[in-house]
């Protein structure tokens, strides 16, 4: 095996000044990033970057994969070469870590897969992903809405707390409910397509380093260019007089989470960056 191996990000369209934009690019192991074309259509390319076999090898990934630092370096890398190249083309992202043994399979994957690609690149053309995430946040509803139990024994006390916070967590996951019901009102109105996704939880909620609350929803929606004032302009006031209800909105992205079909596109992120 050969010392280097080529890690792909991406399949492009041809576009003006590509090669010009992917030449200053640093990837994954900070290296230099180019094209691979297909012989037989100069309309798609394959955006790779050479990669250090003793790292990116079958079983030396595996354990890589395991070391969270690592594996938050390299995602940062991938996903910033991404978002370049989106603002000059329409990109496919591949799933993290996509790696072959030189550029000549790689260029064989891209040309045995030319029709899918050309036709999802077609699809995702001119529309950008965002992600949107619903928030339950109990301890922020006001304290006006509890009833104050008085004259009580303190074990009626604790029986009429208890009561009160479970009214209240029923209260705003009910709200929850109602700006989910906003959301993909919008998404219907303004939105070509939604992923859903599952909610972060434990580490991937710290390392999405959101305010505090409990996230409910985690959803992705794939948005026409030109609709995308409007999308947000909605999914904003989507939590409007709901107390406990908080909704985050992120973006625009190149379209992670639109990439392949559904069940198809086999990827280990979690969609576009949180």
């Amino acid at each position: 095996m050969s010392d280097l191996l080529t890690y792909a990000y991406a399949v492009v369209g041809a576009a003006e000044g590509l090669q010009e934009a992917a030449a200053p690019l640093r990837g994954v192991a900070d290296a230099p990033v180019g094209l691979v074309t297909d012989t037989g259509d100069d309309q798609l390319g394959l955006v790779v970057s050479h990669v250090p076999a003793q790292d990116f090898g079958e079983d030396a990934l595996k354990q890589h994969l395991e070391d969270l630092e690592w594996l938050e370096a390299v995602a940062r890398a991938h996903h910033g070469v991404i978002e370049a190249l989106a603002e000059r083309t329409t990109v496919l992202p591949l799933r993290l870590a996509t790696v072959y043994l030189d550029d000549q399979r790689a260029r064989e994957v891209l040309e045995a897969g030319r029709t899918v690609f050309a036709e999802r690149l077609a699809r995702l053309s001119e529309q950008v992903e965002w992600g949107v995430k619903i928030y339950v946040e109990p301890s922020a509803v006001p304290a006006a809405l509890a009833v104050p139990a008085a004259d009580l024994t303190p074990g009626r006390a604790y029986l009429r707390n208890r009561r009160q916070q479970q009214s209240v967590r029923d209260t705003v996951y009910q709200a929850a409910q109602k700006a989910a019901e906003r959301v993909e009102a919008a998404g219907r109105k303004h939105a070509s397509d939604r992923v859903r996704h599952r909610v972060q939880q434990g580490f991937l909620a710290e390392a999405a380093g959101s305010a505090a609350g409990e996230n409910v929803v985690n959803d992705a929606y794939l948005v026409p260019l030109i609709r995308c004032d409007d999308f947000l302009a909605d999914v904003t006031r989507a939590a409007d007089g709901l107390d406990g209800v908080r909704v985050e909105a992120t973006g625009p992205w190149a379209p992670y989470s639109f990439a392949m079909p559904p069940g198809e596109s086999g990827g280990t992120a979690e969609g576009a960056p949180p």
